[in-house]
């Protein structure tokens, strides 16, 4: 038997076989970027952090951590549901289309880890970052962390396999139609399974013209987690500061 799907960021987040793929992800790394980012930013201490397609809630937990009124939103409801557990007086999770505006504004809006572009009608982009902006507080700022698409077309590789708890992932990765793919499949317990990640190969060009059009103005543009100086060859990060 086969399960495919086809709106793949409403199906395949919610399986527990995404969390297994991606659980060594370096935490670490994206602790410190968060450090990094909320001093650059001078969020003032007790500030409202919106975390915009936060998963499981792992990075809205930290920021909470270091003092700040996070709330985390997603659109996956078995990710909000295993959040929730974390929940406190200043940390709230809830499901959420992040093409539509949250009901309150904040000091910062965080989109981290190229949670953006994935939509089937490309208009929700523009939504989306228009809902960011009416999020935002007078003195709020919006961040987009997204793969820098230059870097990744020019190192894409083409095929591997990736075991991760006795699960053979194979990964095969292209790029049609203005968008990376990458094709995901394994078998568990005899069942074979194939699931689909499609983002779109979005460049800084083509944010600084979302913005025009949603009328926000890109303040700064780093490279990488350290904030390093983003340049479109090497650059492996596409982080955007906004407002």
């Amino acid at each position: 038997m086969t399960k495919d799907t086809q709106q793949w960021y409403a199906s395949w987040f919610d399986t527990p076989f995404y969390h297994i793929l991606y659980k060594d992800r370096d935490h670490t790394e994206a602790q410190q970027f968060m450090d990094n980012l909320t001093e650059y930013l001078n969020i003032p201490q007790g500030g409202d952090i919106l975390d915009l397609a936060c998963g499981k809630g792992r990075h809205s937990v930290y920021l909470n951590s270091l003092g700040y009124n996070v709330t985390g939103v997603d659109l996956s409801e078995n990710s909000i549901a295993y959040a929730k557990q974390y929940e406190n007086n200043t940390l709230h999770f809830e499901v959420h289309d992040m093409c539509k505006p949250y009901k309150k504004q904040f000091d910062a809006v965080f989109n981290m880890f190229t949670s953006f572009g994935y939509f089937e009608n490309e208009e929700d982009n523009l939504k989306t970052i228009k809902a960011i902006k009416a999020n935002l507080n007078e003195f709020g700022f919006g961040v987009i962390d997204f793969m820098n698409s230059n870097y990744v077309v020019a190192n894409l590789v083409a095929e591997d396999v990736k075991t991760v708890e006795g699960i053979n992932f194979t990964l095969r990765r292209s790029l049609k139609n203005g968008y990376i793919i990458k094709d995901i499949s394994f078998t568990v317990e005899n069942e074979d399974f194939n699931f689909q990640e499609r983002v779109k190969a979005f460049t800084l060009e083509d944010f600084q013209s979302l913005f025009e059009k949603a009328g926000v103005y890109l303040l700064d543009v780093f490279g990488d987690y350290k904030l390093k100086r983003y340049d479109a060859k090497t650059s492996e990060r596409l982080v955007m500061i906004f407002k």
